[in-house]
């Protein structure tokens, strides 16, 4: 049992640490700046993540050194614990306006969708790895998309729309994965696309002409072909009644991506703070614990959304640019883990959890940026939060554990 053990610690690809390394120190240095500089006394958001940083440390060896087998056996188990784990937090109290957390009567909370992220994942993983599907066929699809939505719907009425969107996304990945067709996964888009892209009739008549020409040359038959798109056209045409139903802070942050200056003080205020801080920071940054939008209490939420504004202001374009090939290391070496694996089951399981960590990235930065709607959703290994932090190296642990060539 011992020697097994060895073997395992001794076979893991530990390069991935190297990253994570990095971004954890940039993490701290960054909260430390925030803490300090503002005079807040533990317990802060510093004292909690190095608190955090601890159970998270064991639980990545714990993840590194389960069986995958035992994991491939029992993971449909722990997917319906889950989602019952999701739909605890309703029967307690709103948290931020939220129900998110469960309340374990200790100063803080366990947010049970982080962990059901990287649940969702193993468990398409087992399906997709145990069915040998023919994924040319369209229907083939439907099951991986429900065993997603069931917990995402849960998480979405909570509402947490960030976390819900990371959900889905790694089945599109896992499917193209394992040979589904890339019409296929287009036309399950498509009727998102084309509810998006009703707000403008320029823009919407581009996407009719793509859609149009993506369904000619998939060579459907011809009344899947008109039916889909005249599905899809016909979604974009009651839009304006899906927007009314939509709650008035998510119309907020729709309308405020496209002119911040609708709602300065309001919903626009925190895209409008984000980047005056970006801004100012230049190339090398005003120096830790300058930052006058930090320092002042003008950037919101900046421990944990906002954190990439944050070390753009102090640190510098050339610190974020750092911070990004980080990112893009760890991302590219989990894929090339994926690539060399010959167990189809330990190859989904990477390139879900690649796609979960490339998520977080891209739509925390372009939120920050302004490029996207705010949501909730922090930088992994950067941002403060305990749940968060948790889930992220129970995700590094199981990299450690799936990049392994053997078996166990």
């Amino acid at each position: 049992m011992l020697l097994d053990f060895r073997k395992k610690i001794i076979e893991s690809p530990y390069s991935v640490l190297l990253s994570v390394g990095g971004l954890l120190l940039l993490g701290l240095s960054t909260l430390f700046s925030i803490t300090a500089t503002q005079g807040q006394p533990p317990p802060n958001a510093l004292s909690k993540q190095l608190i955090f940083l601890v159970p998270a440390l064991i639980l990545m060896f714990i993840m590194l050194m389960a069986s995958r087998r035992v994991i491939h056996k029992y993971i449909f188990m722990v997917y319906g614990i889950i989602v019952i784990a999701v739909t605890l937090p309703f029967f307690g109290e709103k948290i931020a306006g939220t129900y998110r957390w469960i309340n374990l009567g200790l100063p803080f909370g366990l947010q049970p969708s982080e962990i059901a992220k990287w649940v969702i994942v193993i468990a398409l993983a087992r399906y997709l790895s145990d069915h040998n599907l023919k994924m040319k066929n369209f229907g083939s699809n439907i099951i991986p998309f429900i065993i997603a939505l069931i917990p995402t719907v849960i998480v979405l009425s909570q509402p947490d729309l960030g976390t819900a969107f990371v959900m889905m996304i790694p089945v599109f990945t896992m499917l193209f994965w394992v040979g589904a067709r890339p019409i296929h996964l287009f036309l399950i888009m498509a009727p998102l696309f084309s509810i998006l892209t009703a707000f403008n009739v320029i823009v919407f008549s581009i996407w009719a002409a793509i859609m149009a020409g993506v369904i000619f040359l998939a060579r459907l038959r011809l009344w899947h072909a008109v039916g889909l798109y005249f599905g899809n056209i016909f979604l974009g045409l009651i839009f304006p009644l899906l927007w009314n139903s939509l709650r008035p802070y998510q119309q907020n942050r729709i309308l405020t991506l496209v002119n911040p200056e609708l709602d300065p003080l309001g919903a626009g205020y925190q895209i409008i703070q984000s980047k005056t801080a970006l801004g100012s920071g230049g190339f090398l940054g005003k120096g830790w614990g300058q930052g006058t939008q930090t320092h002042l209490k003008f950037l919101p939420v900046q421990e944990s959304d906002f954190i990439v504004s944050v070390i753009g202001e102090e640190f510098g374009f050339l610190t974020l640019i750092i911070m990004l090939v980080l990112f893009s290391w760890l991302i590219i070496k989990i894929i090339r883990l994926a690539l060399n694996s010959t167990d189809r089951f330990s190859s989904l399981v990477l390139v879900g959890i690649s796609t979960i960590f490339l998520s977080h990235v891209f739509v925390n930065c372009a939120m920050t940026a302004g490029m996207i709607p705010v949501k909730g959703l922090p930088l992994p290994f950067v941002s403060y939060g305990g749940s968060f932090l948790l889930s992220c190296f129970m995700m590094i642990g199981l990299v450690l554990n799936f990049g392994r060539e053997k078996l166990d």
